[in-house]
C-alpha cells in the first residue's frame, strides 16, 4: 500500500511541493493524477477544459523527431509561426543547441531538459514536474526558479532541491505512512509543523496505549464477567489495538562507516592541461590539495567538471602535466555512469556480496552484507528484489552503499543529490560534514553545497578556474554585487575619445536621469515594498498561530503567493530605477 483514502484539493494559483521518502509513491502519485497510472478506488475530478502539463522522470518521445520538432509547442490560438522561434530561444537557455539532432541520440540529461522546454512552452494551466532540477546546472536552475516564481501558474512538483522548493512553493503536501498531509506554507514552515504533528501523534499514541492496557485487562477476564457488557466496548478495544500499532519511528539511512586513515599528502596537480579540439578544460593548472579539504565544483554544463575528476582518478589522461597522488589515498567515486554498472538481472544482496561478504564499520564493528544493506533502508525482503525493480532513489541508495562499503578516505561525488529524497540527503550531508577525509563534490544543489564545502572551484569555461574561498551562497552574492557594480560603471563611462572628431571638445557622457514620472514610481515602490513585506510577514505569523480556520488559511496562502510575486516584480523594477540614479 502506497497511500489510501487520500482526500485533498488543488486550487488555481497554488504552487505545491510534494515530499515523501523514496518508495513512498511520489512518482506514482503524479502518474495517477496525470492519468498515466490507474488507481484502486476513489475519484479524481479536474476542472473542465483544464490544460495539464506533466514532466515525467522518464519522458516519452518520438525517436525520429528532431529536437526542434519535439520542443515546438502547439499554440492554443493555432498561430504556430512563432512556435519554432520560442522553442529555439528556450532550448538555447537549457544548453541544447543542435536543433536538427534526432531525439534518439540525446543523452538522458539532454532528453529531460528538452522535455522541460516542451512542457513549459505548452502553456499549461496546471503544471506537474517530477524532479525538474535534475541535469540542470545552477544557472539553469536559477532561471527556472525565477520563471516559475513570476509565472501565474498552478504547480505541483517533486524536488529534492530545498532552496528551489522554498523559493517557489507556498504549500507542501507530504505522503507519510500511507496518508497525505497538507501544510499551508513554505518548506521551513512545513518542517516546523511536521514536527508538531509528529509530537502530537506521539502524545496521542501514549494515551491510546495507556487506555489499551485498561481495556486489555477487561478483555482478558472470563467471558461470563463481561457477557453483559455492551458490544461497542469490544469493538472499541479492537480499534484501540489497531491504533496502537502505529509506528512513529523515522526510517533513515545510517551512514556510520569510518573512513580509512589518510596521510598528509593528498594530491598535487603539476602543469595539467586538457583540451578536446577547441574546447579547453585545463591549461597549465597547478594545485596542492590539503588534508581534509572539502571542495565544491560548479560551472555550466560542458565546462569540464566531470573530465577534471576523471583525470584526477586516472580515468582520463591529461594532454600534458600530471597528478601526483599520495600513497594513503583511497578514492570512493560516485558517478553518473556508475548507476548503469549494475546487472539488472541480479538481486540486491548478490550485487553487494560480489564486492564483499562483510563490511568494516569501525575497529570494533563488522557487519554482514545483509546487515549493512539494512542501514541503507533495504529490508530483507527488498534485498531479494531484482535490481531492475528498484525505484530511481533506491538504485542511488544501493550505489551509495557500494561506494561507502569500501571505506574510502577521499570521496568524489558527481551529482549525488539526483533522485535522493530529502531525508536521505540530510543524512548524507551530516555524514560528509563529519567525514574524516577529503571530499570533492560536483553538484547543482545549492543547499547541499552550502552545508558541505569549504571552498569552490568555479569552472568558467576556456580553462578558467576560480578558487573561491567560501560556500555557494556567498559566491553567488559576490557575483551579483560585481554585476551591479559593473552595470553602474558601464552606465557612467565617458564616450570613447576615438570616435570624437579631432576638433571636438572633450565632454563627459551623462547617465540618463530619471524622468519625473520615474522618480514618482521609485518613491512609490520604496514606500510600497515595506508594506508588502509587512503584510506577508503578518499573514505567515497568523497562519502559524493555529487560530485561523481552514478557509482563512487557504485564502492567506493564496494571498502570500500573490505577495511573493508582487514583491519580486517590485524589487526588480526598483533595481532598474536605482541604476539610473546619478
Amino acid at each position: 500500500m502506497l497511500f489510501q483514502d487520500v482526500t485533498f484539493g488543488i486550487y488555481e494559483g497554488d504552487k505545491i511541493g510534494l515530499i515523501a521518502q523514496n518508495g513512498a509513491g511520489k512518482s506514482t502519485f503524479l502518474n495517477v493524477l496525470a492519468g498515466k497510472e490507474d488507481y484502486d478506488s476513489g475519484r479524481i475530478v479536474f476542472r473542465n477544459d483544464l490544460r495539464v502539463g506533466y514532466l515525467e522522470q522518464q519522458p516519452p518521445f518520438d525517436p525520429d523527431q528532431t529536437l526542434l520538432e519535439f520542443a515546438t509547442p502547439q499554440r492554443r490560438d493555432a498561430d504556430d509561426f512563432t512556435g519554432p522561434d520560442l522553442a529555439r530561444q528556450m532550448l538555447f537557455q537549457f544548453n541544447l543547441t543542435d536543433m536538427n539532432q534526432k531525439m534518439h541520440t540525446l543523452s538522458g540529461g539532454q532528453l529531460k531538459r528538452a522535455a522541460l522546454v516542451k512542457v513549459l512552452l505548452s502553456e499549461p494551466d496546471f503544471l506537474m514536474l517530477d524532479e525538474p532540477t535534475n541535469h540542470l546546472d545552477i544557472e539553469m536552475i536559477e532561471w527556472l526558479e525565477n520563471y516559475l516564481t513570476r509565472k501565474r501558474i498552478t504547480l505541483l512538483m517533486v524536488t529534492h532541491d530545498r532552496y528551489f522548493l522554498d523559493k517557489i512553493c507556498s504549500k507542501i503536501i507530504e505522503i507519510d505512512r500511507e496518508q497525505v498531509y497538507t501544510y499551508e506554507g513554505n518548506y521551513d514552515y512545513y518542517l516546523t509543523k511536521r514536527q508538531e504533528r509528529l509530537d502530537n501523534l506521539g502524545s496521542e499514541l501514549a494515551k491510546v496505549k495507556n487506555l489499551l492496557r485498561t481495556e486489555l485487562d477487561w478483555m482478558r477476564r472470563q467471558p461470563q464477567a463481561r457477557g453483559s457488557k455492551a458490544k461497542y466496548r469490544i469493538d472499541n478495544f479492537h480499534q484501540l489495538e489497531a491504533k496502537s500499532h502505529l509506528n512513529l519511528t523515522e526510517r533513515k539511512v545510517s551512514l556510520a562507516v569510518d573512513s580509512s586513515y589518510i596521510g598528509s599528502k593528498i594530491f598535487e596537480a603539476v602543469n595539467v592541461s586538457k583540451s578536446f579540439g577547441d574546447i579547453h578544460i585545463l591549461r597549465d593548472w597547478n594545485y596542492t590539495f590539503a588534508r581534509y579539504e572539502k571542495v565544491g565544483i560548479v560551472g555550466a554544463n560542458g565546462a569540464g567538471k566531470s573530465t577534471f575528476i576523471k583525470m584526477l582518478l586516472g580515468l582520463v589522461e591529461p594532454d600534458s602535466g600530471h597528478f601526483d597522488i599520495g600513497q594513503t589515498v583511497r578514492f570512493g567515486y560516485y558517478s553518473q555512469e556508475g548507476m548503469t554498472d549494475f546487472d539488472d538481472r541480479k538481486r540486491v544482496i548478490d550485487a553487494v556480496r560480489e564486492i564483499a561478504e562483510t563490511v568494516r564499520i569501525n575497529d570494533k564493528t563488522t557487519l554482514t552484507a545483509s546487515q549493512f544493506l539494512s542501514h541503507f533502508l533495504f529490508t530483507p525482503a527488498t534485498q531479494q528484489k531484482y535490481i531492475h525493480k528498484l525505484s530511481g532513489g533506491e538504485r542511488r541508495r544501493l550505489y551509495l552503499a557500494t561506494v561507502l562499503m569500501r571505506s574510502p578516505n577521499f570521496l568524489i561525488l558527481d551529482e549525488p543529490t539526483n533522485d535522493l529524497d530529502i531525508v536521505t540527503l540530510t543524512v548524507l550531508e551530516d555524514y560528509l560534514v563529519n567525514f574524516k577525509g577529503c571530499v570533492i563534490v560536483i553538484s547543482h544543489d545549492r543547499f547541499f553545497l552550502d552545508r558541505i564545502v569549504d571552498h569552490l572551484f568555479v569552472f568558467k569555461g576556456d580553462a578558467a578556474i576560480q578558487d573561491f574561498p567560501g560556500d555557494y551562497s556567498t559566491y553567488r552574492h559576490c557575483v551579483l554585487e560585481e554585476q551591479k557594480e559593473r552595470a553602474r560603471q558601464e552606465s557612467s563611462t565617458p564616450a570613447s575619445a576615438e570616435s570624437a572628431p579631432a576638433n571636438a571638445k572633450p565632454r563627459t557622457e551623462k547617465k540618463p536621469r530619471l524622468t519625473f514620472k520615474e522618480r514618482q514610481e521609485k518613491e512609490e515602490l520604496e514606500k510600497r515594498l515595506p508594506e508588502l513585506e509587512a503584510e506577508k510577514s503578518a499573514l505567515e505569523t497568523a497562519m502559524s498561530s493555529g487560530s485561523m480556520s481552514t478557509d482563512e488559511i487557504i485564502a492567506a496562502g493564496e494571498r502570500i503567493s500573490e505577495l511573493i510575486e508582487e514583491i519580486d516584480t517590485a524589487e526588480f523594477r526598483l533595481l532598474e530605477l536605482l541604476e539610473k540614479e546619478p
